[in-house]
């Protein structure tokens, strides 16, 4: 970790600082993905969700049901948009529902 020479540094900037310098972003997206699809797709569709992994832009979802897939398939772009939005970052490019 750089030395500095006041004494004060926000806790916001010391975090992002340890973040980067222990690589840690990545995972914390990953996290940070996961918990987006848990809020903005509530209880209902949460029970039919299996699995929710980020990889490389591309945001994974495992569902138990097929035709809540199909329904969901149909407004990938506007999830796609309020997942990256509940974000605060494009993090996400593409959603596979599975």
């Amino acid at each position: 970790m750089a030395k500095r020479h006041n004494s004060y540094i926000p806790l916001n900037e010391a975090m992002k600082e340890f973040i980067d310098e222990n690589k840690l972003r990545k995972g914390l997206d990953k996290v940070d993905a996961r918990k987006a699809w848990e809020d903005i797709m509530g209880a209902g569709v949460n029970s039919y969700t299996s699995r929710v992994e980020l990889k490389n832009e591309v945001l994974f979802v495992s569902l138990t049901s097929s035709v809540l897939r199909e329904e969901l398939s149909l407004g990938k772009r506007k999830i796609i948009a309020m997942l990256n939005e509940a974000l605060g970052q494009k993090l996400i490019k593409r959603l596979v529902l599975r």
